[in-house]
């Protein structure tokens, strides 16, 4: 501590800022990795309707916080031995560490973007073509199943034809959905 007594209190300041704000850093980063990301999930009982609010990234949190400490505590020791004037310090590190909140804001902003909606709807099978699997009875008679990919997954779903009988191995064509979970299938051509 003694390192610190010795030190003017404007960089001491800046050092005071700096640790915690490390500390937490890498706390949250550790936690990232490790899938257990919960610093941001704060529960304040607030219904406050903000726009983008659908959205799981905010502009204001405690990690873009955390950007703008560091940017802000770190350029200010860094730069302390190079700039004389103390308020061009405090605005080049206040401009760093808006860079920082900026940059991690946008780069955030750009990941959620990579994320894809894998879910299964039966309408994106309509026009498809799939492989009978269990025999499909005549005539709306019975049902049988079929294998179909859609967005790379292969799904086995009930199926049903208003044709003649369809065996296991033919190639259908979904033709449409009947009580939400029954595709009514054709062989293809």
């Amino acid at each position: 501590m003694e390192v610190f007594e010795s030190m003017p209190v404007f960089l001491r300041t800046f050092w005071f800022v700096a640790i915690p704000t490390s500390l937490v850093f890498i706390v949250q980063t550790i936690l990232t990795f490790v899938g257990t990301d919960a610093t941001d999930g704060l529960d304040a009982n607030f219904e406050g309707d903000l726009s983008g609010g659908d959205s799981p990234f905010q502009l204001f949190s405690l990690r873009n916080m955390i950007n703008f400490l560091l940017g802000f505590s770190w350029s200010g020791i860094s730069f302390y031995n190079s700039i004389e004037s103390s308020s061009l310090l405090i605005g080049l590190s206040f401009l760093i560490g808006l860079v920082f909140f900026l940059l991690f804001f946008f780069l955030m902003q750009q990941v959620q973007k990579l994320s894809e909606d894998n879910t299964f709807k039966f309408s994106e099978t309509i026009n498809k073509t799939a492989e009978v699997y269990l025999t499909i009875p005549e005539a709306k008679s019975g049902k049988g199943k079929i294998l179909i990919s859609v967005k790379g997954s292969i799904h086995e779903l009930d199926a049903m034809t208003e044709q003649e009988r369809i065996p296991t191995g033919a190639l259908v064509k979904v033709l449409k959905i009947e009580n939400n979970t029954m595709l009514i299938v054709e062989k293809a051509l």
